[in-house]
């Protein structure tokens, strides 16, 4: 584990362990390290949950529509969207990803190489698992939807916090 390329997502279901992808998405994992380390992320909530799908969270406004206000351009790639896999949601311009992402639940090869790849869960996807599911027939829209309760760069985290992952 790279200490200063993971996250550290703490849910009300218990840790979750992300190893980011700079390898991928280099401009991305540095938003997302960026904003982490501002606080940007504590106490965001998944206001859009699919089941069998995804969990999609990074809007601090939790309508879907908000975000950091800085924009990203697109670093696709072929790493497919397999279980615990961490994307970069955007609107229907590919460079307009900028603080939203979802981890999906299932594999998901329809967004590959249309959605940046920047990590993958290494621990904890039974927390992503058990995150509150939203309504299908409202694409997800979740009520009184789950939160992320913090987030950190492990590089970040004293040792003796660390989880084992």
């Amino acid at each position: 584990m790279d200490p200063e390329n993971t996250i550290l997502l703490e849910l009300k279901d218990g840790p979750v362990v992300i190893a980011m992808r700079p390898d991928l998405a280099p401009k991305h994992v540095e938003q997302i390290k960026r904003l982490t380390r501002e606080g940007f992320y504590d106490g965001v909530v998944f206001h859009r949950v699919i089941e069998g799908f995804m969990a999609q969270t990074g809007d601090p406004t939790g309508t879907g529509m908000g975000g950091s206000g800085k924009k990203i351009p697109a670093e696709f790639s072929r790493e497919p969207h397999a279980p615990g896999v961490c994307s970069m949601a955007r609107s229907q311009d590919p460079n307009s990803a900028d603080s939203q992402f979802f981890i999906v639940f299932a594999p998901s090869n329809f967004l590959d190489g249309q959605y940046t790849v920047w990590g993958k869960v290494t621990a904890g996807m039974d927390a992503v698992n058990a995150i509150k599911k939203g309504d299908r027939a409202r694409n997800g829209s979740v009520k009184d939807p789950d939160q992320i309760v913090r987030m950190r760069v492990m590089a970040d985290v004293p040792e003796g916090e660390r989880p084992a992952a």
